[in-house]
């Protein structure tokens, strides 16, 4: 595949009923189902994502016809531009994910702050 991709756990998932998840499948091309080896946990009405480990964590493959003007509405959204105070909740991050067709590399937003305290999604799944 030729386009950068994105991969998307929580609220910017196809499934998920809200603004920029739908501005989303607008700007990019829904790919398919994917998986990232990590753990979610659920932060107020959102997930974090934290890579790494042998659980499973499902989501989504966005193709970015523009990725440079995708990812920058995304990374203002997920509030980590020079714009907003360090340290940054979320950090934009390259990883391995396996896709319908095997393993492809994506970008998704990793979370940043700690974890103690947050439960974790045992499902992997936030929209489960």
């Amino acid at each position: 595949m030729s386009e950068p991709l994105l991969f998307v756990y929580g609220t910017l998932r196809p499934g998920f009923d809200g603004p920029v998840a739908g501005w989303l499948k607008q700007a990019a091309r829904h790919v398919g189902g994917a998986v990232a080896l990590g753990t979610l946990y659920q932060v107020a009405d959102y997930p974090a994502f934290v890579p790494g480990g042998n659980g499973d964590v499902l989501g989504d493959l966005f193709a970015l016809p523009d990725a440079a003007a995708i990812l920058a509405v995304l990374d203002e959204h997920e509030e980590c531009t020079d714009r907003f105070p360090q340290p940054h909740e979320y950090r934009r991050e390259r990883l391995t994910v396996l896709g319908a067709d095997g393993p492809v590399e994506a970008w998704t937003y990793v979370y940043g702050w700690d974890i103690d305290g947050l439960t974790r999604i045992e499902s992997g799944d936030f929209l489960a």
